[in-house]
């Protein structure tokens, strides 16, 4: 399993923003569940970097993805950057995934 890591900072007054468009994301993805697609989101300490895990697709085809996208580089402060990472194991509410 690949998946894309894509890490950025927001400026600080448009934190809060990026993180409501991103529960917006996640919103669609529960009425709509693409199969295949699993993505994470987190939001670091300091309040304005955020992490985004994808593997799968689907996700650049969600309204609320689009919406995302639209000012994007408006709220960036750094970034971003995107590395391909391995799964080397995963753990969710007694679900282990493990590569291989």
């Amino acid at each position: 399993m690949t998946a894309a890591v894509i890490r950025y900072q927001t400026k600080p007054e448009a934190a809060d923003e990026n993180q409501r468009l991103i529960e917006n994301v996640f919103a669609e993805l529960a009425s709509t569940a693409p199969p295949g697609l699993h993505y994470s989101s987190f939001r670091l300490a300091d309040g304005v970097t955020f992490v985004h895990v994808v593997d799968g697709e689907g996700l650049p085809e969600l309204a609320a993805f689009q919406e995302f996208q639209r000012a994007f580089g408006d709220r960036l402060a750094v970034g971003p950057t995107r590395d391909d990472a391995i799964l080397v194991g995963a753990y969710s509410a007694g679900v282990v995934l493990a590569n291989g």
